[in-house]
């Protein structure tokens, strides 16, 4: 998927790890509101149409922070009838099939992420792609796969763009493999 944007916003990376990165076009009305070395929150209007918020994410990789983040995430959205989106890396795998190699499946590390999603009202919205966002790109018997990038909506944005996707693309630069969202659901050919 060739994508062109026009607008652009970066949170610079503490170390080796983090950055975070948010590209839009002209038809997107986007103001950041706060952001962090963890997330981006913006209030955004496509074509004029109502406004709603949208929350990039990049959730801490150690166990050190990882419930700080989620509790503080929760806080950012208190009216469940907000029309909110949620993206980027959770650095949670949610569930045991989400996981392929490596260590075995940890439920304390997931326990977070589903009182966060139960506390906020919030579910994942339909994806398309592979099944896992995250490799260690080593050799076949040494490699570890993980779902750990996704796109969360709450009910009231799932009814205003009941049609949204979210498209795994091809990780070319990056250990991880980039999220589209596409909030009419259309997977445009280049």
């Amino acid at each position: 998927m060739k994508m062109k944007m026009d607008n652009a916003f970066y949170v610079e990376p503490v170390g080796i790890a983090g950055e975070l990165a948010l590209w839009w076009n002209n038809e997107v009305k986007l103001s950041v509101l706060h952001y962090d070395k963890n997330f981006i929150e913006t209030v955004i209007s496509i074509n004029g149409e109502t406004e709603w918020f949208g929350t990039l994410i990049y959730a801490p990789p150690y166990e050190e922070g990882k419930q700080k983040f989620w509790e503080k995430l929760g806080t950012l959205r208190n009216d469940m009838n907000a029309k909110w989106c949620v993206i980027g890396d959770t650095n949670i795998v949610a569930s045991p099939n989400e996981k392929y190699g490596g260590l075995p499946f940890d439920h304390n590390y997931a326990k977070w992420y589903h009182k966060f999603l139960e506390r906020s009202y919030l579910m994942q919205i339909q994806s398309k792609g592979g099944a896992y966002t995250w490799s260690n790109q080593r050799s076949e018997e040494d490699v570890i796969r993980e779902k750990l990038d996704r796109v969360l909506s709450s009910l009231e944005w799932g009814f205003h763009f009941p049609r949204a996707i979210a498209v795994i693309d091809v990780d070319i630069a990056s250990d991880h493999a980039p999220i589209v969202l596409l909030t009419n659901g259309v997977v445009k050919k280049s």
